[in-house]
């Protein structure tokens, strides 16, 4: 009589594939469900704060107006004026801090006038100026992430601060040419990042920025005719800003434009009339960045 052990062994050995086969796919199945969803990434809100010289105090009001009504900032990106204001804001300055400032400062707390060359203003004034109100913190370890935009004048570029000397950063950035001195940094001239970027969106948007509220104080073309050196440099400068400021505000989620036309690059007088035109600019776009800021929140990338 044939044995039945070889069929029993065959049976038993084809029972125990089949069961680890199925204990093998009932792991894999639970480690999928188990495993942990990532949350989404949250987004990036970035303020960029556009060139203007002194139009640029319109950026206070537009900060006031921001943070009144709580809209989160990720990272500050300036140039020229911008990068003067956006500095002291990432350091840790209240919007309302920053108005009390700006009320005080004179032109010779910030230019150091020279005999011409290269420039009439050497720079350093603002650079320590800029450094002893954020008590020499540097860029890198400012509270809010903030990127100083200059121009290296010897191959045309743009070039982004965002580590090391802040007020040498941001009197690089200020250095418009023919009135300041460039900067030298590193083996590097700097002047002016309007040259190339008066309201740096591109720049935010490689830097992560998700969403970019842009501010621009640029004036356009004055109908007047410039009456010496110093005006026709200066409005040069403007028509310069407003015509490249065009390209890159295309790429911004909220432009906000402040009604400071009317006020010259170098007047210190009108000061608080810019503050009050920047707010009132934020507070008629504050629709927009509203439905931008809801669209994040029912995504859930804002916290």
């Amino acid at each position: 009589m044939m044995s039945l052990r070889p069929y029993y062994l065959k049976i038993f050995y084809i029972l125990a594939v089949c069961f680890c086969a199925v204990a093998l796919l009932s792991c894999s199945l639970v480690r999928k469900e188990t495993q942990p969803v990532s949350p989404p990434k949250q987004a990036k809100i970035a303020v960029v704060l556009g060139a203007g010289a002194s139009r640029g105090f319109a950026h206070i009001g537009v900060l006031k107006i921001l943070e009144t009504h709580r809209v989160p900032v990720h990272m500050v990106v300036g140039t020229s004026a911008g990068a003067f204001v956006g500095s002291l804001y990432a350091y840790g300055f209240s919007p309302f801090e920053l108005q009390a400032i700006a009320l005080v400062i004179q032109k010779d707390d910030v230019a150091d006038y020279i005999i011409p060359d290269n420039g009439f203003i050497k720079g350093e004034k603002l650079e320590n100026y800029v450094n002893n109100r954020v008590k020499f913190t540097p860029l890198d370890k400012l509270k809010i992430p903030f990127y100083a935009v200059a121009t290296n004048i010897q191959n045309g570029e743009e070039m982004i601060f965002g580590r090391g000397n802040t007020g040498r950063a941001v009197r690089a950035s200020c250095a418009i040419p023919g009135i300041f001195n460039p900067v030298i940094i590193g083996e590097n001239m700097y002047v002016d990042g309007g040259v190339v970027s008066p309201v740096a969106v591109h720049a935010a948007r490689r830097l992560g920025a998700d969403i970019v509220i842009a501010v621009d104080i640029s004036s356009g073309v004055t109908p007047t005719a410039p009456t010496g050196t110093l005006e026709t440099i200066m409005q040069s400068v403007d028509i310069m800003h407003n015509k490249m400021s065009v390209i890159q505000l295309k790429g911004a989620d909220v432009v906000i434009r402040p009604k400071v036309t009317h006020i010259g690059s170098g007047d210190f007088t009108k000061r608080n009339e810019a503050i009050m035109e920047g707010e009132k600019a934020a507070a008629e776009a504050m629709p927009a960045i509203n439905q931008v800021i809801d669209s994040l929140r029912q995504g859930e990338r804002l916290p």
